[in-house]
This record gives structure tokens, C-alpha cells and sequence, in this order.
């Protein structure tokens, strides 16, 4: 597998049986303990009959649940010490914040080293020369859109962030060669984004996809940038997509910036100056 072990199972978790998610749940929430289960331990705490077990191994590509358990081990000795964020009803505060903080540290650490940076510099590029930049997303992806535009229009670029599904449509169309739209997403599968997506790219615009490397808008955007982050849709999973997208999007701005030369500098000096007069001083007692 060139991806983790955890990554498969996140990746693997909706093409699943429901009763082979509880395996994989239960995986994901107890590694260390099920190296060290028989077959029927795991059963019974899954909730599951044995042959189930075995057709989760299976499904992941594995003869059997001997081999899974080894794959499991080998994995969690190479220092995977983050594991995926789960919460039990008697976590304490500290318990289930370390979780959280753990869980985040691990998948931005796993973006950070398969982020593409080829594909990373031909975005910086088409952004520092956009006519326009559009941001687009929806739910927590229309966040870091908006944070996006609050970054990138400091550069001296027109930008603009839309999470309506109308508004997105009508930007899309009266773009032309020469703009660059952002689209955001966690899943790359939102109906109305691939749609405004589309639109774009025949309009003539550059379409940057910050989204999952195998989904439908990346199959559609002009320059896909991969943000490969599998999150478990159960109660209290953190959307960590959202941080790393927001890096991401960091990681984008401070490019154009350096590739945009030094008037940026000044620019975000004056900017910095104009905020002075909105800010209680520290003497002020």
C-alpha cells in the first residue's frame, strides 16, 4: 500500500458494508488493542460475526485477518504515533483535546508531505498573474474561501469569495481567459461546485481544485491540486480538511507574494498602518 494503513481504511470506509464499517471503526479507534486480538475478540467487540472480519480483511486486499493484523503492526512501528480522533462519552477534557490535537497534527503533517509541488508552483503562477481570482465553497469550504479572499485581495489582486450556488454560477460565466477560480472542497463531490467548475473552465478561466486527488472536480478543474484528507462522518470527528485547506491556501498566498516582488511589501505595510487607528493602545489602562 503506498498510502497508510488508516488512509485505506478512510478511503475504503463508504465502499464498505455496514457491518464491515463497525470493523473498520473499531480499527481506526484501537490499533494498538487489536494487534493483540484473536479473530473472535475483534468480532465481539465490533459487534460482528467472524466471517465478517474476514471479509473486511479481504475487501482492504488481505488473505485474512493474520495478515491484517500484521500490516497494522508494521505500520504502527514506524512512528505513527497520531492516531484518528475518536471521542468516548468518559474521555475526559484532557483526553479527548489531546485527540483532537493529535489527530489534527497527524493529517497536516500527511498533506504537508504529498502535496504536489509542481502543481503547487503552477498555481502560484496563474494566481500572481490573475486579472481576477474567484474563491468558491460551500459549509466549511465557503470559510476558508472566504479567508482566502481576505488573504489574497491584501495582494493587490480583485478577488471575490462566493459559497452561493447562484452567485458562483453567474461569476463563473462572465469569467474569461486570464482569471483564476479556486475551488474548494473536501469531498470533490458537491453537484453545484463541479457545475460552476465546468462553467469556468468554458468560459476560458483557469480552475484551481483544491480537493481530493480521485474525485469528480478534480477530474474537471484545469489544474487539480490535491488535498488528499479521509475523515470518518461520525459524531465529534473534527473536520481537520478545514485546517489543512486553510494552510493550503496560506501556502498559495505567501508564494504569489514572494513571486509578486517587493511593491507587495509595501503594500502590506500601509495596510498594517491603516489599521493602527482601529486598536486600543497598550497603554490604555
Amino acid at each position: 500500500m503506498s498510502r497508510s494503513l488508516f488512509d485505506e481504511l478512510r478511503v475504503h470506509m463508504d465502499r464498505l458494508r455496514r457491518s464491515e464499517q463497525k470493523v473498520a471503526r473499531f480499527v481506526l479507534r484501537n490499533p494498538e488493542e487489536v494487534i493483540l486480538m484473536r479473530i473472535t475478540d475483534l468480532a465481539s467487540e465490533a459487534q460482528v460475526s467472524e466471517p465478517t472480519v474476514v471479509r473486511f480483511c479481504r475487501a482492504m486486499g488481505m488473505a485474512g485477518f493474520q495478515e491484517f493484523k500484521l500490516k497494522l503492526a508494521q505500520m504502527m512501528a514506524k512512528g505513527s504515533q497520531y492516531a484518528q480522533f475518536t471521542m468516548n462519552d468518559g474521555d475526559s477534557v484532557a483526553e479527548f483535546s489531546h485527540g483532537i490535537f493529535d489527530g489534527t497534527i497527524e493529517t497536516l503533517e500527511r498533506v504537508r508531505d504529498c502535496l504536489d509541488n509542481e502543481a503547487l508552483g503552477k498555481a502560484i503562477a496563474a494566481l500572481a498573474v490573475a486579472n481576477r481570482v474567484e474563491f468558491y465553497g460551500y459549509g466549511a469550504s465557503g470559510i476558508v474561501a472566504a479567508d482566502a479572499q481576505h488573504k489574497f485581495f491584501r495582494l493587490q489582486i480583485h478577488t471575490s469569495a462566493y459559497s452561493d450556488p447562484h452567485l458562483q454560477a453567474m461569476s463563473a460565466a462572465t469569467l474569461k481567459a486570464g482569471d483564476v477560480v479556486v475551488a474548494i472542497s473536501q469531498t470533490g463531490r458537491t453537484r453545484a461546485l463541479i457545475a460552476s467548475a465546468k462553467t469556468a473552465v468554458k468560459a476560458g478561466a483557469t480552475v484551481i481544485g483544491l480537493c481530493p486527488s480521485d474525485s469528480p472536480l478534480a477530474r474537471e478543474v484545469t489544474l487539480p491540486l490535491p488535498v488528499d484528507v479521509q475523515e470518518d462522518t461520525e459524531v465529534y470527528i473534527p473536520m481537520t480538511s478545514r485546517i489543512a485547506h486553510l494552510l493550503t491556501i496560506d501556502v498559495l498566498a505567501v508564494g504569489v507574494a514572494k513571486n509578486r516582488g517587493p511593491q507587495i511589501t509595501d503594500q502590506l505595510k500601509a495596510i498594517k498602518r491603516s489599521l493602527g487607528s482601529l486598536r486600543v493602545s497598550n497603554n490604555v489602562s
